[in-house]
């Protein structure tokens, strides 16, 4: 286990998206936050595929209100980076939706862009 605790960061909505979830869903989503700030995966967390390996992670939960995830990197070492949070809508397929994809595209390239300026 890592001697120092990452910080979360929250990138765009997915703080005010996580607070809107079903209480069990922040509760599950955020142990398995705070299991990643101390440099473990939770059994909850696995690689998004696409992204190459463990470098994007999503959260996976169930409620019986439907299927929620959390999508977070820890590939810099300062934080724990929250990407995404969002309800899955398709009762079909497995696949997340292009434009989630899209979107954690997108914050994960502001994420690399600011620790390269820094």
């Amino acid at each position: 286990m890592a001697d120092a605790v990452r910080p979360v960061i929250w990138m765009g909505s997915s703080l005010r998206d996580l607070r809107a979830m079903p209480e069990a869903v922040r509760r599950d989503i955020g142990q398995a936050l705070y299991t990643a700030q101390h440099g473990d995966t939770d059994p909850a967390a696995k690689p998004l595929k696409g992204f190459g390996g463990t470098r994007v992670m999503e959260i996976v939960e169930r409620d019986p209100s439907g299927a929620y995830r959390a999508v977070y990197t820890v590939e810099f070492a300062d934080a724990v980076y929250v990407l995404h949070v969002f309800q899955k809508k398709s009762k079909r397929g497995i696949a997340t939706p292009k434009q989630d994809i899209d979107l954690i595209r997108r914050r994960l390239a502001e994420v690399e862009r600011h620790h390269r300026q820094a």
